[in-house]
Formats: structure tokens, C-alpha cells, sequence
């Protein structure tokens, strides 16, 4: 149905297509019309039991509106956000494009979200039980030294309802975020990160994973050092990878030259490759959640060879449609 559906969705503005498709697949959730099996295939990661190794990457949905819908889907995990602590528009439209000859989107959103206190209330408000990955991030006005302020203010707001929290210092559409990865700002936010989560801990009674999601433009020489800081410093698992910088693959399509970052198959083989220098770094130390480029189960077959212990998705959902996420489950349960 997805393949009929599309090029209808396709020619609309890309926003307004996403939000009536998240409000039918609501619409359809709550009336039991949508519940797609997929075959189990359990994954121990980051201490957390995971029914498949399948997840939504952050980003599509940003306030955890939709929670119920997207698990009906499948998923074996759902990650919401990026959420900051105060509401923000994020950058003004149009800031969000699609790329279909390339199988692509280019989006400069900007951290648009309504705040972490409404996507604390929304987790609340759902039937969800699974796990549940909450992204956070820093407000577009603060300022990049003040940045572990923002962190901290979300870690301590959505500690009690995440499975896990993913960091989010590697997206190209907050100034200055970026330099968040570089060795001494990231030592900086992972101690107080930690110090704040060894308290947490202490006052909920559990232990909630910290994940670091990294940006698929850092060299080698980048990787090793996020990696050894990574171990060094209590995180839990690092997620690879953002959006890219780089347009290799859409040049000379119409919006390539647009501002912002690059996902979807494109993005492909450079995420790829920084999993595969993750795993050659770390070692087991920490687990890898692969992410970029995936729209087959082939794709997160070749992320998992990589060194990989989950996969998200997010372009792909948009060109294949919900089915992909049942092609990736049933590819890796043949392939474990």
C-alpha cells in the first residue's frame, strides 16, 4: 500500500507529508488496524533486553507524539528527539528536502521540538512499554560553553521514563555543536554527564544507559580519540551515525546544494565505515548502534558485519515505507 501511497505523499511538502502520515498511522493504531509482526530475534545490548534489533532513529519523532503509532510497527526499540530543554521553532522553512533519484534528504531542521517537559508528558500519556531512547540536546541560544547546563537539565527531566538516553552532540544544524566532539569539550560533558548519572542512579534506584550519537564526518585519527574517551568515561554505547556535511553522491541533483545534513543512501558507506573503525578502536568495549544509509535488509546486514549490535533507521522509512522495517528484523534473525 506504502508503494501506492508515495507518490502522493511525494508531492507535497515534505513536512506536511510527515505530519498527515504520523496522524493516519495514529488514526489507525488506536482503531487496531495496524500491528505488523516481525520475528523476534533478542539482543542483550547496553544491559537492556531488545526484542529485535530494529530502532527509529531520532529525529522523526521529535516530541514522542507518536509513540503508539511507530510501535505498531515493530520496532524493537524507539528513540524520540533531539529534545532541548526549552521549546524552539528550530530554523524557518523550508528546511526539509527530498532527493528521490539519490534516495536522500537534506534537512537543516534545527533541533525544532516543544521542549523536554511536553515530550516527558507525551512519553507518560502512551501505552509504550518497550524501550525507549530519549535523544537530548542543547538550545540553539545557549551558548557552546554552557552546553553541559542543557544536557544536564535534560538528563535529569528524562532519567525516569528512558531505557536509554541518547546524547546528541554531532547534529550540523546547531551552531557550534559539533565542537562538542572534539577531545577536550567531549572529556568535559562526559564527567558531567557521569556524575550526574551516579546520582540519578542513586536516587531512582537504576542505571540508565548513556549513548553518544557522533558525526560520519570525523577522520580516523577523530574516531580513535571519541572512542577512547567513550570507554574512559562511563558511556554505554555510541550511535554512528548523524547526518553528513558532504555531498558526494547528489551532486548536481536539484536541493543538493541546500544547507544542512545528508541522510539516506548516500550516507551509506561512509556510516559504514566509521562503525567499522568504532569496532576496530573499542574492541567490545562498547556496543555500536549503527545508523545511516539503511533502506534494505541488506544494508543493515552489511552495518552489523561492520560491527554493529543494533541498527536504526529513519530516510529509509521514508522512500521504502513500514515494510522495511519487518525486511531488516526477518534479515538479521536468518543472519544470527
Amino acid at each position: 500500500m506504502y508503494r501506492l501511497l508515495r507518490p502522493l505523499l511525494f508531492g507535497l511538502d515534505p513536512e506536511t507529508a510527515h505530519q498527515l502520515t504520523f496522524n493516519a498511522l495514529d488514526a489507525a493504531s488506536r482503531l487496531g488496524l495496524v500491528r505488523q509482526r516481525v520475528p523476534p530475534s533478542p539482543r542483550r545490548v547496553m544491559g537492556l533486553e531488545f526484542p529485535n534489533p530494529v530502532g527509529l532513529a531520532a529525529g522523526l519523532d521529535k516530541n514522542g507524539d507518536h509513540l503508539d503509532g511507530v510501535a505498531a510497527l515493530g520496532f524493537g526499540f524507539i528513540e524520540v528527539g533531539t529534545v532541548t530543554p526549552r521549546p524552539q521553532p528550530g530554523n524557518p522553512p523550508p528546511r526539509l528536502f527530498r532527493l528521490p533519484p539519490a534516495e536522500a534528504i537534506i534537512n537543516r531542521m534545527g533541533f525544532n521540538n516543544a521542549g523536554v517537559d511536553a515530550l516527558v508528558e507525551n512519553v507518560r500519556r502512551a501505552r509504550y512499554r518497550g524501550i525507549l531512547g530519549i535523544n537530548i540536546g542543547k538550545n540553539f541560544d545557549t551558548p557552546v560553553a554552557r552546553a553541559a547546563d542543557d544536557y544536564l537539565a535534560c538528563l535529569r527531566k528524562a532519567y525516569p521514563h528512558a531505557g536509554y538516553i541518547a546524547v546528541n552532540i554531532s547534529s550540523p544544524n546547531t551552531p557550534g555543536l559539533r565542537t562538542l566532539q572534539n577531545a577536550g569539550e567531549l572529556k568535559e560533558l562526559l564527567a558531567a554527564l557521569a556524575r550526574e548519572r551516579a546520582d540519578l542512579s542513586q536516587r531512582h534506584g537504576r542505571r540508565v544507559p548513556l549513548a553518544v550519537k557522533i558525526a560520519p564526518d570525523l577522520d580516523p585519527g577523530q574516531i580513535a580519540e571519541v572512542a577512547r574517551l567513550l570507554a574512559d568515561h562511563g558511556a554505554d554505547a555510541v550511535i554512528a551515525t548523524n547526518t553528513t556535511l558532504s555531498r558526494e553522491g547528489v551532486e548536481g541533483l536539484p536541493h543538493a546544494r541546500e544547507a544542512g545534513g545528508l541522510s539516506g543512501a548516500p550516507l551509506a558507506r561512509r556510516a559504514t565505515d566509521v562503525i567499522r573503525h568504532l569496532a576496530r578502536e573499542l574492541a567490545g568495549a562498547l556496543p555500536i548502534i549503527g545508523v545511516g544509509g539503511i533502506l534494505s535488509g541488506r544494508d543493515a546486514r552489511e552495518k552489523m558485519e561492520a560491527g554493529a549490535s543494533l541498527v536504526q533507521i529513519y530516510t529509509g522509512l521514508v522512500y521504502r515505507g513500514p515494510n522495511l522495517v519487518r525486511e531488516i528484523a526477518t534479515e538479521l534473525a536468518r543472519a544470527s
